[in-house]
């Protein structure tokens, strides 16, 4: 008999290893579902890591945390020390500056909107890639023309309810359908570590872009530099060909 026989030790059978000692079909068996529970295991492994960290950079001052390795998912930044939780009972969204018709939103008619999901790879200017990550929410440019942008209006601009943050983007580039308000992350509602309740997602730029705890929408004459553009970041952050991207900047 050959060595692919069950009854020589094939591959079920009494596998023999580099040095000659046998290894019985138990052991075998017992060792690929092993392997096969990790790999089932490793998505929920590496949110519970995420949580831990995002509980972790809440309550950091330093900003530290954002160095720790994270097993190729986010890592958590923060401008400030501490950020206060909102939920359906208290969150909001206004929608102001140069429009015809000022909007507050309250979670449940952002979610009550139809929603895009997009798959992309998320890239953080400091190097780090979370890829095939789905976000789901409300397009920005549903919310730009029910509230009738006013033709003086060119920029967008963003703040958040950390007090500190703030984006902007050219009215062409927030009117992509790849922009959204995002509400949910890998088809989950959007966590508070992760921006939430809503948060900006600007697919094609990269991560700095996409404004964490969004509470407000202003419409401007020009574009404000953001948090990150005031101490040195572009301000047209689109992710490039040496990220492995090839997303167009111009079109929709």
């Amino acid at each position: 008999m050959d060595s692919t026989d069950e009854g020589s030790g094939g591959p079920f059978g009494r596998a023999v290893d580099g040095e000659g000692a046998p290894v019985g079909r138990r052991v075998l068996l017992g060792t690929l579902a092993l392997g096969a529970a990790g790999l089932a295991a490793a998505p929920y492994l590496q949110r519970g890591m995420e949580r831990g960290l995002g509980a972790v950079a809440g309550k950091d001052p330093t900003g530290l945390t954002g160095l720790l390795p994270n097993g190729g998912g986010f890592r958590y930044y923060s401008v400030v020390s501490s950020v206060p939780e909102k939920g359906p009972e208290d969150y909001r969204l206004t929608v102001d500056g140069l429009v015809e018709r000022p909007a507050d939103y309250s979670l449940a008619e952002l979610r009550a909107l139809p929603q895009t999901r997009l798959v992309r790879d998320v890239q953080c200017v400091t190097g780090w890639r979370v890829p095939g990550t789905p976000f789901t929410g409300v397009r920005l440019s549903r919310l730009l023309d029910a509230a009738g942008v006013r033709s003086e209006a060119t920029a967008v601009r963003f703040t958040c309810f950390d007090g500190a943050y703030s984006e902007s983007l050219t009215l062409e580039q927030a009117r992509r359908a790849d922009v959204l308000v995002a509400l949910e992350l890998r088809d989950e509602p959007l966590g508070h570590d992760h921006g939430g309740p809503a948060r900006l997602y600007v697919a094609p730029m990269y991560f700095y872009k996409s404004a964490k705890w969004l509470s407000g929408i202003t419409l401007t004459r020009g574009v404000r530099r953001g948090y990150w553009e005031e101490r040195g970041y572009d301000v047209d952050a689109w992710v490039g060909r040496s990220n492995g991207r090839d997303d167009a900047p111009t079109v929709a």
